[in-house]
């Protein structure tokens, strides 16, 4: 094949297949939307993978594809804004540490095209049901597990940032478990508050007091 053709082929290849990764992204994000919704509206035990996959117009088979259980789908929307954050570290190299930081969660935490697709007809409703999901049983351990995955990631965003070894050094680590503690804390103050306190807010102070203790190295 002259070169030229190679050329383009490689180039249709790899557009063909960045669209079918997108495609894919955008699946397990509907398929973990419709999970969190369908379980703040219904209740974890009255939602079914069927329903789930019915709501995204797909088989339950591909439901299966991207999730093990109804547990993973419904967390997988906090594990994927976590992930943003150690992203967009990553991207906002120029920036010191902490503006970073706090630019990064912010940005994932505050509204997103998602919930701009799918508006709340009655915010304290959606908040009562949320803050029952969030105290399943059947979640905690994938809370967990989701937790050390995105903690892990901004760890090692950290130490790329600061020259740290995630082997030696204790800073990434420290950081990155503060802003999972930062998030989650400032989440939860979100649904036990009445009316319910921005969680930008929150987090703006969180990271705030917790930058005033943990200077840049």
């Amino acid at each position: 094949m002259p070169r030229i053709f190679a050329g383009h082929a490689t180039f249709a290849y790899a557009h063909l297949m960045g669209l079918r990764e997108r495609k894919k992204a955008e699946t397990r994000a509907a398929l973990s939307w419709a999970a969190v919704r369908l379980t703040v509206e219904r209740g974890l035990d009255n939602v079914k993978v069927e329903d789930i996959a019915d709501a995204v117009g797909v088989s339950p088979r591909t439901f299966n594809n991207y999730f093990s259980s109804k547990a993973e789908a419904i967390v997988f929307r906090h594990l994927d804004r976590c992930l943003g954050v150690a992203e967009a570290l990553r991207e906002r190299s120029a920036e010191p540490l902490w503006d970073a930081i706090t630019h990064a969660v912010l940005t994932r935490f505050g509204p997103d095209a998602q919930s701009a697709a799918h508006p709340v007809a009655d915010a304290a409703q959606w908040t009562a049901g949320v803050r029952v999901m969030v105290a399943e049983p059947a979640l905690r351990g994938e809370m967990l597990r989701a937790g050390a995955i995105a903690e892990a990631e901004i760890a090692a965003a950290v130490a790329e940032r600061t020259g740290g070894d995630l082997d030696h050094d204790l800073y990434p680590h420290l950081v990155a478990s503060a802003v999972m503690a930062a998030v989650n804390t400032a989440i939860a103050h979100h649904l036990r508050t009445d009316p319910p306190v921005p969680v930008d807010r929150l987090l703006t102070d969180a990271l705030a007091r917790i930058a005033a203790g943990l200077s840049t190295p």
